[in-house]
């Protein structure tokens, strides 16, 4: 009986994968560069004096025709020397505005309540966002924006870490596999999340859905902004598997962040559909049983388990290809062993309590 539960369980997994692969593969048309529309790229920073530099040059690097971008970093009540560095980075850069959070907007909090504020100054058509620990290629702004067609209202990009250790690498896989995941069902039609990292929408939309300070407090308030554009039933969203829209994040530097990290997802996860659930519930149910498989060994267990990790690795490898990316088999077995922990510990987690700590602060 434990063998033919596994084995229905393994398949509706696979199903749900291949689906997944096949809508993040879709291909969507581009403008050029003479129609692209205008930009505001924001970037909320709080306590980041390691990292704002190294996002700042990049975002300085943007390629992006005369007069059409701006870019607004605004400084989330930072109490290190983070507003300081972006003073004397920006002082002489006529593209970039640098903004203090100064207003609480409706019941919003931290980074959502920043970026709000930000896009009160924004004069782009498009609202671009990454984060302070973010590094984006010269050419992401751009190829972000070539996916405005006049019935797209938001486009995502894939972000991966550096994985110059075995630690990091893993954060690395995790982070594609997890995007993937977002981007084929939001090619599907059946949005579950994103990741403001490497987000962007037209701010006429955000305008329409009253903004963030007209949706419920979320502790990931890029999702809840998807779902929200999405339940509008007026506008394309899309995902484009586009190596020049990359953006390479720094990764967590110990399990403790890591943990953190995973549990605001999974707290803003609680808002999600439906869908989303029975996504969530078959990966759970699948690697729960994978786990208790010890106590019913046979050789066919361990033929489904190779299949599973199996359909893992061949999910992940042609989005690596596409995006220029190495899929190590050391990277991809120490994720296998994270996914495996953390799809089981995180929901029981959750039930423990939903209190979320990040950058210094503490949201219940």
């Amino acid at each position: 009986m434990f063998e033919l539960i596994l084995l229905i369980f393994i398949c509706f997994y696979f199903i749900q994968t291949f689906v997944f692969a096949a809508g993040a593969s879709k291909k969507f048309p581009k403008l050029s560069d003479d129609e692209l529309p205008s930009a505001t790229v924001i970037v909320a920073a709080r306590n980041e004096e390691e990292n704002i530099l190294d996002c700042l040059r990049s975002l300085n690097s943007l390629e992006y025709p005369a007069g059409k971008l701006q870019i607004i970093i605004i400084d989330d009540n930072s109490t290190d020397s983070t507003a300081e560095l972006i003073t004397e980075f920006t002082a002489d850069k006529n593209r970039f505005l640098f903004l203090k959070t100064k207003l609480q907007l409706g019941e919003l909090k931290g980074k959502s309540n920043a970026i709000a504020n930000a896009i009160e100054s924004a004069t782009g058509e498009i609202i671009l966002t990454t984060d302070a620990d973010c590094i984006v290629s010269p050419l992401w702004a751009k190829t972000i924006a070539s996916y405005y067609q006049k019935d797209v209202a938001l486009v995502c990009g894939y972000t991966t870490k550096f994985d110059d250790t075995p630690f990091n690498g893993m954060q690395a896989v995790d982070f594609i596999y997890l995007l993937e995941v977002a981007a084929g069902t939001i090619n599907i039609g059946q949005p579950l999340s994103c990741i403001g990292n490497n987000m962007s929408y037209r701010k006429s939309v955000y305008d329409q859905v009253g903004g963030y300070k007209a949706l419920p407090f979320s502790v990931t308030e890029d999702s809840l902004l998807l779902l929200a554009i999405k339940k509008l039933g007026k506008y394309k969203l899309i995902y484009p598997l586009d190596k020049e829209a990359l953006v390479t994040s720094k990764p967590c530097p110990d399990f403790k962040t890591l943990f953190h990290q995973k549990k605001r997802w999974g707290v803003g996860g609680l808002d999600n559909t439906p869908f989303g659930f029975t996504v969530m519930a078959t990966a759970f149910i699948t690697h729960l049983m994978v786990l208790l498989s010890p106590f019913f060994m046979s050789l066919n267990i361990i033929y489904m388990i190779i299949f599973k990790i199996l359909t893992d690795y061949f999910f992940l490898l042609p989005v690596f290809n596409r995006l220029e990316l190495k899929l190590s088999l050391k990277n991809f077995m120490a994720f296998e062993i994270y996914y495996f922990s953390y799809v089981i510990i995180l929901p029981i987690a959750l039930l423990f309590g939903k209190k979320v700590e990040w950058k210094g602060r503490t949201f219940n």
